[in-house]
């Protein structure tokens, strides 16, 4: 009974892994929703801020700083505006996690940043996004809740 747990572990530890990182076994709706998330990064990183608000439902609410969530869009556009400036270069350090029932989804990453300031000083952050998304009529996933700051209740 003692090695049959210990197998079970290490089963379900390695399918958790393979899941994780062989988009083949995924079903269609995950991989559409990392594509939607690593579509809106590569117009963040390239400061394309129409194309990133584009990733976004109208009334989506983005979590830019610990516990203040902002639901307006131009201040949304702001703030995206402004952090694109530090010419942000992301990266998802420990792959993608998807959650899909139905038309929502639920999508987890860690992720790493580094950045410039104007004056050259090299900026890195990193933490953990947890975004919902929803299924659009015309079949792609957009955000409606985006907080890429999930990871600091875990630093408490």
């Amino acid at each position: 009974m003692k090695h049959a747990c210990a197998w079970l572990i290490a089963l379900a530890f390695s399918t958790t892994q393979t899941l994780a990182e062989d988009h083949k076994i995924m079903t269609q709706d995950q991989k559409d929703v990392i594509g939607s998330i690593e579509t809106m990064t590569q117009y963040f990183q390239a400061g394309d801020i129409a194309r990133v608000m584009e990733s976004y439902e109208e009334k989506a609410t983005i979590v830019f700083e610990p516990d203040t969530p902002q639901p307006d869009t131009g201040e949304q556009v702001r703030l995206f505006t402004e952090l694109s400036a530090i010419n942000p270069t992301f990266d998802y350090v420990a792959g993608h996690e998807v959650v899909v029932n139905g038309d929502i989804a639920m999508h987890i990453a860690p992720w790493s940043m580094t950045g410039h300031t104007p004056d050259g000083q090299e900026i890195k952050q990193s933490g953990l996004s947890v975004a919902v998304l929803r299924k659009q009529s015309d079949g792609s996933w957009k955000m409606v809740i985006d907080n890429p700051h999930s990871g600091r209740l875990l630093n408490q």
